[in-house]
């Protein structure tokens, strides 16, 4: 055991821990204000829902002793096994490891929630969420990190390109249209109520991705340090990017898309974050920022609606990022990765789509799944009545604001 990455660890995950309270924020101010609470209670109940999960099966699935590359199996089962000694080939202890990967599956499903905000049923949100991470982020998670099929075939994903972004990004948008649209979406105009508390939100957010990112090598070393300032970099590209094209395309550079480009950029590097230098991680933020924009400006234009723009900026960031791994990792920046398309291996790149494509296929089909079953027992909407008045009064019997 090395004390300094395990302390290293610990604060890491912690740092993670802080990112879904930041979530919360961030899309809590983006909402109605008559839907504040309800749009901040998905993350903040996710962080009991999911972590129990977590404790009981979730972690087994996931990192348990490998079946057949599709899953694992349930040796951990409510922690057995899980305790202070080192975990196999690093230098912390088993509980520590469990504990960083449990803030991954803390946030995950959170950053879905941002879909469907404002329009459905809290009990389905409940049932919903025990369902995806059990049949879909738990396999996912397998595949890459849990020594499946795309960790043997080689896939890259450093800190959650595939397992988290593009997985939540399709969720997103199965959600998004299996549940429909805002009453009133396309007719009027839907104003975040408080951008003050967005860019606080989103303050939480820049702040615990060093956690996210330089956390994932699971060791203080230099690969880590190039984690971290690989994210700084790539945010704040994306943050620049992002706002220089609004500035161009509608005349006035605005705070939501300061916001916003800083998370595509974080998002965009965080597969890569372990295998890219600082020049890579400018290219890979600067894009983030303009493709990610140009992909919510189309999402009227596509015919869904995805309330904060999770598609958008996870998904469409998680193809990139992943992409551009393959394109940039070099082993000059990790001896333990591999080197991409510009530096001599363009099979990388391939491996890269395959995880991609996998990613978004088995997502996309388990999701529609699970959204139509229960569609067709419990119903996933609130009324009409109840989202005119807000969901925060109508499934909480609350209100964010009390003037």
């Amino acid at each position: 055991m090395n004390g300094a990455d395990t302390a290293f660890v610990m604060i890491c995950s912690a740092l993670v821990l802080v990112m879904t309270p930041g979530l919360a924020i961030f899309y809590g101010g983006l909402t109605h204000s008559k839907n504040v609470l309800s749009t901040m209670m998905h993350s903040f109940f996710l962080m009991g829902l999911a972590s129990v999960i977590w404790l009981v099966y979730g972690y087994s699935l996931s990192f348990g002793p490998d079946v057949g590359g599709v899953i694992g199996n349930l040796s951990y089962f409510m922690g057995n096994g899980v305790g202070a000694a080192v975990k196999e080939g690093l230098t912390i202890p088993h509980s520590v490891f469990m504990m960083f990967q449990a803030m991954f599956v803390i946030i995950t499903p959170a950053l879905i929630s941002g879909a469907f905000a404002e329009r459905m049923k809290f009990s389905s949100f409940v049932v919903f969420m025990v369902a995806w991470i059990t049949l879909v982020y738990a396999p996912v998670c397998h595949w890459v990190w849990g020594d499946g099929w795309l960790a043997k075939i080689g896939c890259l994903d450093f800190a959650g390109g595939l397992v988290v972004h593009l997985n939540c990004g399709v969720a997103a948008l199965v959600s998004a249209l299996v549940v429909g649209k805002r009453k009133g979406y396309g007719a009027r105009a839907f104003i975040p109520h408080n951008l003050t508390l967005t860019l606080l939100g989103v303050g939480l957010l820049w702040f615990g991705w060093f956690g996210f990112n330089a956390g994932s090598r699971l060791a203080a070393d230099g690969v880590a340090a190039n984690a971290f300032m690989v994210t700084h970099m790539a945010a704040a590209m994306g943050a620049l990017t992002w706002v220089f094209a609004e500035w161009i395309l509608r005349e006035k550079p605005t705070t939501l898309g300061l916001a916003s480009g800083a998370v595509a950029g974080l998002g965009s590097i965080t597969p890569a974050s372990g295998y890219v230098g600082p020049g890579a991680a400018l290219i890979i933020g600067g894009v983030a920022g303009v493709i990610c924009y140009m992909a919510v400006l189309s999402k009227e234009r596509l015919g869904y609606d995805d309330s904060l723009d999770v598609v958008g900026i996870h998904g469409v960031g998680g193809v990139w990022g992943t992409l551009a791994t393959g394109l940039f990792a070099s082993k000059l920046i990790n001896d333990s990765g591999n080197d991409g398309l510009f530096y001599g291996n363009p099979s990388l790149l391939w491996t890269q789509f395959i995880g991609v494509a996998a990613t978004i296929a088995y997502c996309l089909i388990v999701t529609l799944v699970i959204l139509y079953i229960i569609k067709a027992v419990m119903g996933l909407r609130v009324t009409e009545e109840e989202e005119n008045a807000g969901v925060d009064t109508s499934a909480h019997g609350e209100v964010g604001y009390n003037f």
